[in-house]
């Protein structure tokens, strides 16, 4: 083996979390409530790419909590409050959506994180669309 391919591969084991494409993301979430008579487009940032991860070869003799695998999750995040349009006096007209600042691979925290992968298509409106660049 040539000694750039050896310095090529150890660069990568060592320096693999920072050469990561993990990063906040650009994304649009359609909400609506029955009552309400929008949908609102949001345009926010979530965390989204890839993270390098190892799978042992020894799984039946780790402990589960040692298997998981890194996904892009979120680092530092806040809280951003939308006005629904359209919607009459006795409901609530607010929601409160997530913001990604920064990202990071890690396990998957589920208490705000969706750790799954979609498989239909849900995010789309049914109501007529207003648009929020906040």
């Amino acid at each position: 083996m040539s000694p750039f391919f050896v310095m090529s591969l150890l660069f990568g084991l060592i320096f693999g979390q920072t050469a990561s494409l993990c990063a906040p993301s650009e994304y649009t979430i359609h909400v609506e409530k029955q009552e309400c008579a929008y949908c609102l487009a949001i345009n926010t940032t979530i965390c989204a790419g890839f993270c390098m991860t190892r799978d042992s070869n020894g799984k039946k003799l780790l402990l589960k909590s040692a298997l998981s695998q890194n996904v892009c999750t979120y680092k530092e995040m806040l809280y951003r409050t939308a006005l629904i349009p359209g919607c009459p006096h006795h409901t609530v007209p607010y929601y409160s959506y997530p913001v990604a600042v920064s990202c990071k691979c890690g396990k998957c925290n589920t208490d705000y994180s969706d750790c799954v992968r979609e498989r239909v298509r849900t995010n789309y409106c049914t109501k007529p669309q207003k648009l929020c660049n906040l």
